[in-house]
């Protein structure tokens, strides 16, 4: 990364933010600059989905917008038991970063599908509302590590992303009302 190309995205990326009507487009901008600062890789990100009525010991996850969408669909969802990384990463709202395969393997079951994707390492940001852990910024790249540069890159990336994420999280909570329609189509 140059300093001349760090510039000019961050500028593209200040310029077309503003602009975006939708969340899918905002996300789309904060893609095209994480890609151009950090090469290959995977954005998705993850809403916190999980209800009153769900096991005390569980998170639900249902994905809002990814960069893969055949590897990862939008609206897919997952169950998450507590694990050190939901704790560190949902409960306490702390970035986790994971670096090899083995960190990899050892968080999340899809694990075989992001190492066949030649995804090596991942930084995972909780989106805060409120002080809690609204919904997550996931960035795996290709890399075996991340500089601190890049951690702090993508922390950058996400508080940008944060209230177009918070606007669409509550947009899913009320088309949840009775007679309300989605507003994203379910793969």
């Amino acid at each position: 990364m140059t300093e001349g190309l760090s510039t000019e995205v961050c500028e593209r990326l200040c310029d077309a933010l503003p602009r975006a009507a939708t969340v899918d487009a905002a996300l789309g901008h904060i893609e095209s600059a994480r890609r151009a600062l950090l090469g290959p890789g995977l954005l998705t990100v993850n809403l916190n989905a999980t209800a009153p009525g769900d096991p005390p010991d569980e998170v639900q996850l249902q994905r809002l917008w990814s960069s893969d969408p055949q590897a990862y669909p939008v609206a897919g969802r997952k169950r998450k038991t507590l694990t050190p990384w939901t704790q560190q990463l949902l409960l306490r709202a702390e970035v986790f970063v994971g670096e090899g395969e083995a960190a990899l393997a050892e968080v999340f079951d899809d694990h075989a599908l992001i190492a066949a994707l030649g995804l090596r390492a991942v930084v995972n940001v909780p989106l805060l509302e409120d002080g809690r852990c609204a919904a997550t910024f996931n960035v795996l790249g290709t890399r075996a590590r991340w500089t601190p540069q890049e951690i702090a890159l993508v922390r950058l990336l996400a508080l940008l992303a944060t209230p177009w994420v918070l606007r669409a999280r509550r947009d899913v909570r009320a088309s949840e009302l009775p007679g309300s329609r989605p507003p994203f189509t379910v793969a």
